[in-house]
């Protein structure tokens, strides 16, 4: 297998913060905690932020308490990410991109396609102003204007050489149906981690791959199997977890070379990884499944939430562990 596959395609499209439907906003509900929320976030020790349906968000201080803020629009939003205390962005379906200046408590949009009825999924900033979105059917998004503009790449180097050749025929035969094709050949992009100067990427068909160059260039590493990954994070100790499908965790101690599969006991799906400050590791999975490791990964011990809700995603705050689920904000205690 190629270390590196194809460029980037030469062309990106530029995107502008305009849409063809004018968005609704999101209604204020009384009941917004304890509705489907889809990610959480700790913003420099300060408070935390929650997302999901309905294009809730909600903001707290101590994790018990929790406002709604206004939101331009009521599309689901399925990730959040922080570069400082006044600096935030949200992403979501209908390709959504939302941007923050005040630490939460207002937003804007930056971009909004309900046309395309794509979700993205993840969203990174290494600075105030690089930032990347990217979702379902391998979309990327890349700014370097801190949102003010977005630019579209297509990242042909996941396609195997027979796909990239069969566009490039297809884009001189027939544009339009070039365009619909490439717009739903790649695999899912699930989540991205920026781990110093590399970015780590995983999705769907057991993606993963590292880019040196803040994902201008990806190296996809060798297939460990073919089921989805929904989150990649390197532990306190520097070694790296990948989860997915049917509990399946995978360790390695050589930045991805090889990759040793990790026993859960367990067939949920795991969504989250949550690191602590006490060199625990929590991964937060459907059906209630709570895994919890104490020796870096090596062994996880099974605590099963008894309601049974899916556990999507997880910050560790002030000590406590605070979850966002299908039936909204959970802490959970977990003692050694």
């Amino acid at each position: 297998m190629k270390s590196f596959f194809a460029a980037i395609l030469s062309s990106t499209i530029a995107i502008q913060a305009t849409a063809a439907i004018d968005p609704m906003p999101a209604m204020q509900a009384p009941l917004a905690s304890k509705s489907l929320l889809l990610d959480i976030e700790t913003v420099n020790e300060s408070f935390l932020i929650a997302v999901g349906e309905r294009g809730h968000i909600l903001k707290s201080t101590d994790g018990v308490t929790w406002q709604q803020v206004d939101v331009p629009v009521n599309t689901t939003l399925t990730a959040i990410t922080f570069v400082n205390v006044s600096k935030g962005w949200a992403v979501g379906h209908d390709s959504t991109i939302l941007a923050t200046n005040d630490g939460g408590n207002s937003w804007t949009i930056q971009q909004y396609f309900p046309e395309r009825e794509k979700p993205l999924l993840d969203i990174v900033f290494k600075d105030e102003n690089n930032g990347v979105a990217l979702g379902a059917y391998g979309q990327f998004f890349r700014t370097a204007d801190g949102g003010q503009t977005w630019k579209e790449e297509f990242h042909s180097e996941f396609l195997p050489e027979e796909d990239v050749e069969y566009l490039n025929e297809l884009k001189m035969e027939d544009e339009e149906a070039y365009l619909d094709e490439r717009g739903t050949i790649l695999p899912h992009f699930n989540k991205m981690v920026l781990d110093g100067r590399t970015a780590y990427l995983v999705g769907e068909l057991g993606l993963i791959a590292k880019s040196n160059d803040f994902g201008v260039v990806w190296e996809q590493l060798d297939s460990i199997y073919q089921g989805s990954f929904f989150d990649i994070d390197r532990t306190q100790q520097g070694n790296l977890l990948a989860v997915g499908l049917r509990g399946n965790v995978f360790r390695s101690l050589r930045n991805g070379t090889p990759w040793q599969h990790i026993d859960t006991d367990t067939t949920a799906l795991i969504n989250d990884i949550v690191l602590t400050d006490d060199d625990r590791i929590f991964l937060l999975g459907n059906s209630g499944m709570l895994l919890v490791s104490s020796d870096d990964g090596q062994r996880f011990m099974a605590r099963p939430q008894p309601d049974g809700k899916a556990l999507i995603a997880g910050a560790w705050y002030q000590n406590k562990l605070i979850a966002v689920s299908e039936d909204g904000i959970k802490t959970i205690t977990i003692t050694k």
